[in-house]
């Protein structure tokens, strides 16, 4: 998969307008950017962990040896398209919102409930 096809993927959003439950919308949006870095932050994290408990297990290097590392070029650039597709992520429900701002007006789910209840 390309970088463009996770960025897309990362964009994908449902049909219809967003709800929002809290005061306002941009409330709801820095919760849902703050959620996203959150569980990025916490996958992460587990996955430091093992790695360093496996390495610990096997007598290799451990945390000092991770915090002493360069990464060449190649690493450098790996993770800088990790950041890009990252960011994506965690900023889609401001890309979604600018971009449904600018498509036709679509209906929220509770407003087609409530032209199926016939209020």
């Amino acid at each position: 998969m390309t970088a463009e096809d996770l960025l897309a993927a990362a964009n994908r959003k449902s049909r219809g307008k967003r709800p929002y439950f809290l005061e306002s919308r941009q409330t709801e949006q820095v919760l849902s950017i703050v959620m996203a870095v959150a569980q990025e932050l916490a996958v992460l994290r587990e996955r430091q962990d093992t790695l360093e408990r496996i390495l610990a297990e096997r007598g290799l290097p451990g945390a000092a040896e991770i915090e002493a590392f360069v990464p060449d070029a190649a690493a450098r650039e790996a993770r800088g398209r990790w950041t890009e597709e990252y960011l994506a992520r965690i900023l889609r429900i401001l890309h979604q919102d600018a971009e449904s701002q600018q498509l036709p007006s679509e209906h929220s789910a509770e407003d087609v409930a409530r032209e199926l209840a016939g209020d």
